[in-house]
C-alpha cells in the first residue's frame, strides 16, 4: 500500500512538473506575442503622427488658396465671404419625423399560427 502511495505521489509530482513546464512556455509565447503587438501599435502611432503632420501641412490655408487660384479656370472656386453664411437664428427648425410604432407581437402570432397549419 505504501508503495502505491509513493508511486502515485511520484506520478503527481512528475505530472505537475510537466504541466508547469508547458505553462511556462505558453506564458513566454504569449508575452512575446504581446511585445510584438506593442511594437506594432507603436509603429502605427508613429505612422499616424506622420500622416497627421502631412495632413496639416497639405491643408494650410495659403497653400489651398494658391491651388484654388492656379486651378480657377477648371474649378471656378471662389473665396468664401461672410455674406454666404446665414445667422443660425434664421434657420427653420424641423421637427424630427417619428415613425409609427409597429407591434411585433402581431407578426409573431401570425407567423407562429401559420407554422402550425399544414
Amino acid at each position: 500500500m505504501r508503495t502505491l502511495l509513493f508511486l502515485l505521489t511520484a506520478i503527481a509530482v512528475i505530472g505537475s512538473g510537466f504541466w508547469a513546464y508547458r505553462e511556462n512556455y505558453a506564458t513566454q509565447a504569449q508575452l512575446d506575442r504581446v511585445a510584438g503587438l506593442q511594437r506594432q501599435i507603436g509603429a502605427a502611432r508613429e505612422r499616424l503622427a506622420v500622416l497627421e503632420a502631412e495632413w496639416a501641412y497639405l491643408n494650410r490655408p495659403d497653400r489651398l488658396r494658391d491651388l484654388a487660384e492656379l486651378n480657377f479656370d477648371r474649378l471656378g472656386l471662389m473665396p468664401l465671404r461672410a455674406e454666404q453664411f446665414s445667422d443660425p437664428r434664421e434657420l427653420r427648425h424641423v421637427a424630427p419625423v417619428v415613425l409609427d410604432e409597429i407591434d411585433i407581437t402581431d407578426s409573431i402570432e401570425v407567423s407562429s399560427a401559420g407554422a402550425q397549419q399544414p
